[in-house]
């Protein structure tokens, strides 16, 4: 097919060197010398980011893509109409070659062997008739070749329910999304993609369904002529789908109602999906109903009904993880409603598995204690940034400050709490429901002890039975001048916590508390603000910081 020129729009003839700006989607009018002149907007500057926003099922078929022109290809059952172009060659004993138009009484003439009716002639047949006419004059030695060259330029109208209406230039060759794209595509508010007939004259030469195009590929080869108008009828019924679906579009049905079952077909709910809710649109009471997919041959839906695919299940089993020193498995799939008793008897133990500090890490408290830490953090941001000066030298201190205060905020939100479930001081941990995801650690009886903080030299000390708390922070290295040593946490290793506090320093008598194997010692960071709310909020944040994510966050 050969390849028709677009309509470029020609400048202003009113001696205006303007330019027309790509981006518009309509027709710039510019006042001359003449009064006002209207400069049409060539297709490729239309803008089709509305398509391709739209929820509407098909609206994204029409961006600009069909409407360029593409290679040359020629349909062989194209048939051959008045102006298109032929090119003739004949050798041997008579020598002769022409590109011909057929003309308006649908021949070609070739010399010595007259006119050759040749409109309505298939392509594939071209070759055929040319020869048998030709081979009725020139018995012998000369041979013949002929083929279609170029298909006739038409313009065709493009009217109804289109984004812009007009007469567009092509191919006869050229299809009818081509045409379509040219003006637009279809108005995703008001025109059909069911109902798209191509005139000529009184007759309707076809009825175009474009989503058989959408959804199975297939598109009627219809051959447009010369004044030929194409003609999206108005929009007719439609449902929106979402949820758990492939297709979540406003899809639209010629039909009063139709069912559910039908609707599945083209959306294409997903595997998860089990119900689908609907919500009634129609008269003046707005109401919703759910019904499982297995009836979805009886539901019955109207224009305006809104369909949401969703996942209504119970659940059966859940997994949980075992993991650290341990010789069994580390996946457990387990009944809903499982108790950890029930998981702890099948797990073995080795010699080295610390069974009597086992830890229980969960998604829902990890979930919980990083609101709990926002909710915090938000409550630190509100203090900092409303707190009052009395002074204008304040004021440029607390801005400071405030500046400071949020660069640590961002750096809190980043801290991610462990989740940890404190089970080992329980009499009844047996008994507690397992949730699916959790996470049981068994750990290993390594003699350490942590220290972190604000301590000099923050390590792993081995661990001594003589050393109390005093002796560990010693052993790294002592507190730094950032330290506050009024505050420091012991979290053991079996998820509880100790808060050290005092006012006489390193040698107070609640320095001497006991630390065991595997404990963590946080030495929690001085703070030095002007608010004593900003303060009361810092120490409270530091210290939940450090419960929940064993971090010793430094201000």
């Amino acid at each position: 097919m050969a390849a028709a020129q677009q309509s470029i729009p020609q400048p202003i003839p009113n001696g205006s060197d303007s330019q027309q700006l790509p981006g518009s989607s309509y027709n710039n009018i510019k006042n001359g010398l003449d009064g006002p002149t209207i400069k049409p907007q060539s297709p490729q500057y239309f803008d089709y980011s509305n398509n391709i926003a739209s929820d509407v099922f098909g609206s994204n078929l029409f961006t600009g893509s069909f409407a360029r022109q593409g290679a040359t290809q020629f349909n062989p059952d194209y048939a051959i109409a008045i102006g298109d172009k032929i090119q003739v060659r004949l050798w041997g004993a008579f020598e002769y070659g022409d590109l011909l138009t057929v003309d308006p009484q649908g021949n070609i003439f070739i010399p010595n062997a007259g006119p050759i009716s040749v409109v309505g002639i298939r392509n594939k047949d071209l070759q055929q008739l040319v020869e048998s006419s030709i081979t009725k004059v020139f018995k012998a030695n000369v041979y013949i070749y002929a083929s279609l060259a170029a298909a006739q330029p038409v313009r065709v109208f493009v009217s109804g329910f289109v984004n812009r209406p007009g007469l567009y230039s092509g191919t006869s060759m050229d299809s009818l999304l081509h045409y379509l794209d040219q003006a637009g595509g279809i108005d995703t508010e008001r025109g059909s993609f069911l109902d798209v007939e191509v005139k000529r004259g009184q007759q309707t030469r076809a009825t175009v369904n474009l989503y058989n195009f959408l959804l199975n590929g297939t598109m009627p080869v219809i051959q447009l002529g010369d004044s030929d108008v194409i003609f999206v009828g108005p929009r007719q019924n439609t449902v929106k789908i979402s949820g758990l679906t492939e297709n979540a579009k406003r899809f639209e049905f010629s039909d009063k109602t139709r069912s559910v079952a039908d609707l599945i077909k083209i959306a294409k709910p997903n595997a998860e999906a089990t119900h689908v809710r609907i919500i009634r649109n129609t008269g003046t009471i707005r109401n919703v109903d759910y019904y499982p997919l297995s009836d979805a041959s009886k539901v019955m839906l109207k224009n305006g009904d809104e369909l949401e695919f969703t996942a209504d299940k119970k659940i059966g089993t859940i997994t949980v993880r075992v993991e650290g020193e341990h010789e069994s498995s580390q996946e457990y799939v387990l009944p809903n409603g499982a108790k950890l008793g029930d998981l702890l008897s099948q797990i073995r133990y080795s010699d080295r598995s610390d069974k009597d500090n086992l830890q229980l890490f969960r998604h829902s408290v990890k979930d919980r204690q990083k609101q709990m830490l926002e909710t915090s953090l938000k409550s630190l941001e509100s203090a900092a940034l409303t707190a009052r000066s009395g002074t204008s030298d304040e004021a440029i201190l607390r801005k400071e400050e405030a500046s400071l205060l949020l660069q640590w905020v961002d750096r809190a939100r980043k801290i991610e709490p462990k989740g940890q479930v404190v089970i080992a001081d329980s009499d009844r941990h047996n008994d507690l429901l397992l949730e699916n995801g959790d996470v049981i650690k068994v750990p290993t009886k390594d003699g350490l002890v942590l220290i972190s903080g604000e301590v000099l030299f923050p390590n792993a000390i081995a661990f001594n039975e003589k050393y109390k708390l005093k002796d560990y922070i010693k052993s790294a290295g002592g507190y730094t001048q950032n330290a506050n040593t009024a505050r420091i946490v012991v979290a053991h290793r079996n998820g509880s916590f100790t808060e050290v506090n005092g006012k006489r320093g390193l040698f107070s008598s609640n320095k001497n508390i006991q630390v065991a194997a595997g404990d963590e010692i946080l030495v929690l960071p001085k703070i030095s603000v002007k608010s004593r709310q900003i303060l009361k909020d810092m120490t409270q944040i530091l210290y939940q910081i450090a419960v929940s994510a064993k971090v010793a966050l430094t201000i």
